[in-house]
């Protein structure tokens, strides 16, 4: 038995890594939400009392399939000129499925789901019927190695190219339907990305690496990326944005936990009973076209509570 995907509400800190940058905008945004919805009792003997924290079901808001965490408040989404002035780009993160949990078809839909999900809310918050550049990224990704030769060569064996392909297909019709105008990948080599474009109609316009742990881009893969016209960014992204372990930590009782989620080490504290797992985490931002300056920036992040 399961809840419906959980969706925690995004904040706008900044930071150098996005596993840092995106923990530290929950916690925030938690603290924030709490305070706003918090009682203050009255001022006695010049005696400031401490707020009283609001219930659970005050600050966070249920709907017939999903919790935002905390209440979302749509009065202010939006971008403050007309959206044809931005380029608005996204990276959506799918993270690993539950362990032992693999079946293909059923994988893909799910993600499909996260991908309507992830957009609603992206576009929601800026007022925007298009994506200009929608990145995905797999899980089990990266560029390990002791040179950059031997990280190309590591990446080929990385992920699984038929779920990366069965999803690469939900995002090629997104892009036929004109709501989004270019795709992107994350952390593919040479060998992975010659055979992803073999298997998908629409290649990939931007391949993002992260060679925190090699030299430079390998040498095979600036040459295909060149060959096809696709542009090589490179990027700190953490690739495991969202561990099981982290957000349970930022829901459940801890020092600096919301408070939603019961937890074993504080019996008597209440919550929901069962297991979080992260399912997806996106970040937007929304750059000013004619000034290159970044108007908004922020993160929605989707889990499933299992019983």
């Amino acid at each position: 038995m399961s809840a419906g995907p959980t969706v925690i509400r995004k904040s706008k800190s900044a930071g150098n890594r996005s596993n840092l940058e995106l923990v530290n905008s929950l916690r925030e945004n938690f603290v924030a939400a709490k305070l706003d919805y918090a009682t203050f009792p009255p001022q006695t003997n010049g005696h400031v009392p401490a707020p009283i924290p609001p219930a659970v079901d005050v600050w966070t808001e249920k709907t017939d399939e999903s919790v935002f965490i905390p209440r979302v408040n749509w009065e202010g989404a939006g971008l403050q000129d007309e959206a044809g002035q931005y380029e608005v780009t996204v990276k959506l993160f799918f993270l690993p499925p539950a362990a032992g949990a693999h079946d293909a078809a059923a994988l893909t839909a799910e993600r499909a789901r996260y991908v309507e999900d992830a957009l609603a809310l992206v576009t929601r918050e800026l007022g925007v019927p298009t994506v200009d550049l929608l990145v995905a990224s797999f899980p089990g990704m990266s560029f390990e190695g002791t040179c950059e030769w031997e990280a190309d060569k590591n990446n080929a064996q990385q992920g699984n190219l038929a779920d990366e392909v069965a999803t690469w297909r939900v995002l090629e019709a997104l892009q036929r339907q004109g709501r989004v105008r270019q795709l992107g990948v994350a952390e593919f080599g040479s060998e992975k990305l010659a055979a992803f474009m073999a298997a998908t109609d629409v290649r990939p316009a931007v391949d993002q690496i992260n060679l925190k742990d090699c030299c430079s881009v390998p040498p095979p893969l600036k040459q295909l990326a060149r060959e096809h016209g696709i542009e090589l960014n490179v990027h700190s992204d953490c690739t495991d944005i969202l561990p099981p372990g982290t957000l349970r930590q930022l829901l459940g009782h801890g020092p600096q936990g919301a408070g939603v989620l019961a937890d074993p080490e504080h019996p008597g504290e209440g919550g929901w009973e069962g297991e979080i797992v992260p399912q997806w985490v996106v970040r937007y931002v929304a750059f000013v076209r004619d000034r290159g300056v970044i108007e908004n920036k922020g993160y929605f992040a989707g889990a499933e509570l299992v019983n």
